[in-house]
């Protein structure tokens, strides 16, 4: 499964300052998401404990955010625009090409925007992943 964070919801989550630096906060976030490539997580709740491999992660990045370091395999899309378009559009491809996908967002306009096989998680759910 393809692991997509919607990085700005993300960030948005923890008040530790990120809107002073957002690059530098991003890129601090996007150091801890490339360790979980390949691993086996459990699916957010509602999900009866199920549990999948990432073979994939992808974030999307917008505005200040989209200056930040971005580690060795982890795909990064830099909106040129909406950062929830740029999410759609890359989970729709996606989908098209056979894949499973995991979307880690709390922005509910989003979230109905999405095709009804993806899976969504909030952020706690991934903040908990990455021990944040």
């Amino acid at each position: 499964m393809d692991l997509f964070i919607d990085v700005a919801n993300v960030l948005g989550s923890r008040p530790d300052g990120w809107w002073r630096d957002r690059a530098g906060a991003t890129t601090r976030l996007l150091a801890s998401t490339a360790e979980l490539i390949g691993a086996r997580v459990e699916l957010p709740a509602g999900e009866a404990q199920a549990v999948t491999t990432l073979d994939a992660v992808t974030v999307v990045l917008e505005g200040a955010a989209k200056r930040a370091e971005v580690p060795d395999g982890v795909a990064v899309v830099r909106a040129p625009g909406s950062g929830d378009d740029a999410i759609v559009d890359a989970v729709q491809a996606r989908i098209a090409a056979g894949g499973a996908a995991l979307v880690v967002t709390a922005d509910r306009g989003l979230r109905r925007r999405l095709p009804a096989s993806v899976q969504v998680a909030g952020p706690e759910w991934l903040n908990r992943l990455l021990q944040r």
